[in-house]
This record gives C-alpha cells, structure tokens and sequence, in this order.
C-alpha cells in the first residue's frame, strides 16, 4: 500500500470517509487542513482574539491547542487556557499535569481551578450521594460555568473546546432521543448568547472524528492523558455512543451524514423554536440566569452544599 498523496509505503491510516491511504506527515497535514478550513468556513476566529482553550489534558484539547497555537505563532490571535480539576481520584490528576505542562511549554496564561475550591464538592463525592443524577449532568454544567468565569477574568474573546465529530454527534442523538428541542438549538461549530457574560465558543474540531484525533496526537508525538473517565461509560452519552460506534462499521459515513443532516435543519430548528429568554440574575452566585437560580447553584441547593 502507499501513500494516496505522495506514495509513501509507510501507511498509518485508510480514511473512513473516503477511504484515503495516508502516511504520517500527509495524514498530519490533513488533519490540520480540514480544523483550518474549519475555522475560516464558520467564521470562528477574527485577528486580535484572545481565545480561551479549555485545556483538560487529554487527546482533544491538546490537539486544540496545538492548532491554535498556529495562528497565535502568526500574531493572528492570542491564546490562554484553563483546566477544571472535578475532583476524580486516580484519573484526574494526571490530565492536569499534563495540561500544566503544555502551557509552560508553550508560555501561556493558565490556570487551574477545582470543583472543591469552587463549590465544596468534589465529583466523586457527588457520586457517592444518594439519587444523584448522573456524573455528566453535574460534571457538564458545572465545567461549563467554571470555563465561562475563567473567560470573563482573563479577558477571553471566545472558549475553544474540544468537542469532536463523535461528540457532537452523541449530542444530537441524545438530545433528538430525550426530546430537548431547545438544546438541539444550541449545537454547532460556533455558539453565542445574547447575555453578553456568556463567551462565545467555538469547535474547531467538529468534523474531526475522534478516532483521527487520537492517531493525530501519537503521530506528533504529544503528551497526552489517553485514560477514559472511570464515569463515562455508566453514562447515556456512553450508551448513545456505543450504538453509533456499532452502527459505524456496517456504515462508516453515518457520523458525518448525521452531522450534516443536523446543520441542513439547524437554523430551521431555531426558527420555530425562538424563545425570548428574560435574562435575570441567579440569586445566588449572581450569574446570569432566566431561573431564580442558575443551574448550578441549583445542583447545589439539591446536594445540600
């Protein structure tokens, strides 16, 4: 076999979609292509951004970062990062210092911020009270609202995520199977709020599958944290991508085609689901909020924090 670009015998890849046969710096080189033609098709960067990336560590994030860095490395943006520690014994503490080690390499603005110092709680300690309501339900919510916080402090013009073609398609699967139209809403490369506290975030990933990613990381050589959360598979969105990835081998297109089919409705969705949201405060911690309280001070009324 060799290389589809240059001839190279030296394969490591045959692409899903495609069916392309790539050796490392052709598949390298691919794989950047398709995050920049990304970027510039959905408009997620302007020069003189500072882009905040949610570091954790693992294969995703710091392929973000390695990207992004690109352009900062080209004085088109600046970049800073922020790594939430949920507080999972014998798996987290590994990703941070990873993530701690990235940002030294490459001199950036970092921190890190726990969910014990921020709310008293850690996530295992969640998981060990009664009628909790899933690990990704709090570890989600609360994340979220940790990374917009880090934003507004270090003055971040967007949060760069590393959600990838998988994890984008589980969210539309799952919120499409649960019925949360609204959510269904809120998806895509770029998303914004009219609550100007709310950074916009963007997926430079998106249309990368995560299995590509992985190989991405190995064949640049970056460190990374390749250990799974011990919490993901007792999850729906592990169910949700179980079926998928089986659904997958027998169709290697499906993901793709379910993210396009996605994008094709999108703005038709948000269309007939237009709600005017009365943007309050959360009589708590003061985040914006259309509740009397935000979610997650909401989560932590209920686990008695």
């Amino acid at each position: 076999m060799q290389c589809s670009k240059c001839g190279n015998p030296k394969v490591i890849i045959k692409k899903e979609q495609s069916g392309q046969l790539l050796c490392k710096d052709c598949f390298i080189e691919s794989i950047e292509r398709k995050v920049k033609r990304t970027i510039k098709k959905e408009k997620l960067l302007d020069r003189g951004d500072k882009v905040l990336v949610a570091l954790s560590g693992g294969k995703d994030s710091v392929t973000v970062l390695e990207i992004l860095n690109s352009y900062r490395e080209r004085n088109i943006i600046d970049i800073c990062a922020v790594t939430v520690d949920e507080g999972i014994d014998n798996y987290r503490q590994d990703g941070v210092d990873i993530a701690v080690r990235h940002a030294e390499r490459l001199g950036i603005e970092h921190k890190v911020v726990s969910l014990k110092d921020e709310y008293g709680i850690t996530l295992d300690e969640i998981m060990q009270t009664d009628n909790h309501k899933g690990s990704c339900t709090y570890c989600g919510v609360f994340r979220r609202t940790i990374i917009n916080k880090a934003a507004r402090e270090m003055n971040a013009t967007k949060i760069a995520t590393g959600h990838n073609l998988d994890d984008e398609v589980q969210a539309i699967m799952m919120n499409y199977l649960e019925g949360n139209t609204g959510n269904l809403t809120k998806l895509g490369a770029k998303t914004e709020s009219k609550a100007e506290e709310f950074t916009v975030k963007i997926k430079p990933l998106r249309e990368i599958p995560e299995r590509e990613i992985g190989l991405y990381v190995v064949a640049k050589d970056l460190e990374v944290h390749f250990d799974s959360c011990p919490y993901a598979m007792q999850s729906f969105r592990g169910e949700v991508s179980e079926v998928i990835n089986q659904l997958s081998q027998s169709h290697p297109t499906i993901k793709y085609s379910t993210l396009r089919g996605y994008d094709k409705v999108k703005n038709i969705l948000k269309k007939e689901l237009k709600k005017d949201y009365a943007h309050g405060r959360c009589a708590r911690c003061g985040e914006p909020s259309s509740n009397e309280l935000c979610k997650a001070c909401s989560f932590l009324e209920e686990l008695g924090v």
